[in-house]
Order: structure tokens, then sequence, then C-alpha cells
């Protein structure tokens, strides 16, 4: 079983995601964290505890970061004609919640609980990195006892989606970004690269609905926004960006990689880009020196991801 922490912010795809890693049977979900990306954090983690309660998850939501680890940083737009106002594709969401969050911030339910089970817990983000970087400054060694480190972000042999340089993850707080992946811990980052090869049609969504009862419904109500969003995009279907980092930890063998420290430009016209220098690639001395090797896909067996996708959500079993 693999244990995981979701920092999500949900967010259409991150609401396919979520229902991944609740009903996959080889995933153990024991807490989902909220940061602010797709819509403020007041309706990110209001979204998230909407989704628990919808579909019945028991893991703990903590609330997480609002504005970007540098504070000095300028607030951006929320990307409304992507998620819609309220982040899950304008649907209507009841004003009352049973859930609650839980009491601790996000970083220090990170720490928490990696600390309470060493050696065990992935931590898969899929947002702006501000809560991981923030458990990072509180508590630097608790990333040596981090199982992995699963990002869905960045840019590294195509632009990026939100300037010619930078994936909106990344974008959305650089200097976050950079602390994670300098960190010593094992990250893996599922980007762009593989990301934008991995489109899910709406008859595929709709087959899903159609046999995956009132939960798969309600995911597909939700993903009309954005399936209408990526119509001029992709042609019929959306991309399932942040689903695409959660089927690489049951399935890794789905996607290729390339090795190397990776840092990300924060500041200047290329802000937000994601820049690696591969391993047994030599260059004068630079900012990569030092740092640790991380994993970075650039390939991916798309109709496979999607398979895995479907008998997880639909079935509940590992395809």
């Amino acid at each position: 079983m693999h244990k995981i922490i979701f920092d999500t912010d949900p967010g259409i795809d991150d609401a396919m995601a979520l229902l991944f890693l609740h009903r996959h049977p080889q995933i153990d979900l024991i807490g989902v964290t909220t940061v602010f990306g797709n819509a403020p954090i007041d309706l990110t983690t209001r979204n998230a505890l909407f989704l628990k309660q919808e579909w019945g998850i028991a893991a703990p939501v903590a609330q997480g970061a609002g504005v970007t680890f540098d504070q000095s940083r300028p607030e951006g737009h929320w990307p409304t004609f992507i998620h819609g106002e309220n982040g899950l594709g304008d649907i209507h969401i009841p004003e009352r919640i049973d859930a609650q969050a839980d009491a601790r911030p996000a970083w220090q339910f990170i720490i928490d609980t990696v600390r309470a089970q060493p050696g065990k817990v992935t931590l898969v983000a899929v947002g702006r990195m501000t809560n991981l970087a923030l458990a990072l400054k509180a508590d630097p060694d608790f990333a040596a006892l981090v199982k992995e480190v699963v990002v869905m972000g960045g840019a590294f042999g195509l632009n990026g989606n939100v300037s010619p340089a930078a994936e909106a993850n990344i974008h959305g707080d650089p200097e976050a970004a950079d602390l994670v992946f300098t960190a010593p811990w094992r990250v893996t980052v599922v980007g762009l690269d593989v990301t934008l090869k991995t489109v899910m049609t709406s008859g595929f969504l709709a087959e899903m609905a159609a046999a995956g009862g009132a939960a798969v419904q309600l995911l597909s109500h939700i993903s009309q926004f954005y399936i209408d969003f990526y119509r001029r995009r992709v042609g019929d279907g959306m991309v399932v960006h942040d689903s695409c980092a959660c089927v690489y930890v049951v399935a890794p063998e789905l996607f290729a990689t390339r090795s190397g420290p990776v840092r990300v430009v924060c500041g200047g016209i290329a802000d937000g880009q994601t820049i690696q220098k591969p391993d047994g690639r030599v260059f004068p001395p630079g900012h990569w020196d030092g740092h640790p090797s991380q994993s970075v896909c650039v390939d991916v067996q798309a109709e496979r991801v999607l398979e895995v996708i479907r008998a997880a959500i639909v079935e509940g079993r590992a395809a």
C-alpha cells in the first residue's frame, strides 16, 4: 500500500485525481492538504471538504497556504475561465458542508503525519508547492523521513502553459518549487511533457460515468466546464494533468524519466521556468551543482494511463 498525502488546489482535474486516490486499492489516502491556486484558499478548502463529504473520504483535510512562500510576490489572477468561479466548474455546492478541516495548518499536518510514519509517506503535490516549502522551512530534517515526493508541474522539453517559459503550478510560486526540488528527498516531476499527451475524451468520461454510479456522475458533471475550456485546445476531451501524477505512484513503468538536478527560475521574463541539468552532461560550475538528482518524466504511455484511471475510478481495481 502507498500511504499518500495529497496536496491539492481543487480544481477540476484535482477532483478526478482525488477520486482516483480514494478508490485505488493500492493507495491509502491518509491526508488531503489544500493550497491556493485554481481558486483562493477558502474555496479550494471548501471544495476539498465538499468532495470528502460527497465521496465518503475518510482522510482528514487540512487547510494550507493562501499566499506565496515569498509573500512579497504580487498576487496573480484566479483561472476562473478554466475551473469556473467556484473552482469546481460552477456546479451547485451547498452552503452548509458538515465535514470540518483539521485544526492544524497544512505544513504542520504534513510534518506530523510523516514523523509518525517515517519512510512510509509519499507526498503527491498537484498545485503550488507552498505547503511543502513551508514544511521544509519549519522542519528541514523531516525531508529525510519522506518516502517520495511526486509533483505535477513544470515543462522541460516544450513551452509552458501560462508563459512561453513556465507551467502554471510552478509559475504560481517559483521560490517554493525551487526549494522543493533542491531539498534532500526524492522528487519525481510529472510535467507538461507527459500530461499534454494524456487526453481523456468526453466519450471516455461519459462511459465512465455511465458505469461508475453517482460518484463518477458527479465527477463528470464537474468536468464539463473543463472539457469546454479544452475544446479549443485539444479538440474533444480534457488533459488529466493531476491524475497523471497519481498514476505515476502506482504505475511508474508507464513513464519514461530522465535524472538530474532541477532548478526554477525566480524572476524575470522566464519566471517559473523549470530547467534540469541531465546527469552525465558536463557544464562549467553553476547553480545546479551540489543539489540532488531528481527524476523528470519525459514520455508516457498515455492510453495505458487512461486505463489505470478508469479501472480505479469505475471499478475500484488496479489495471
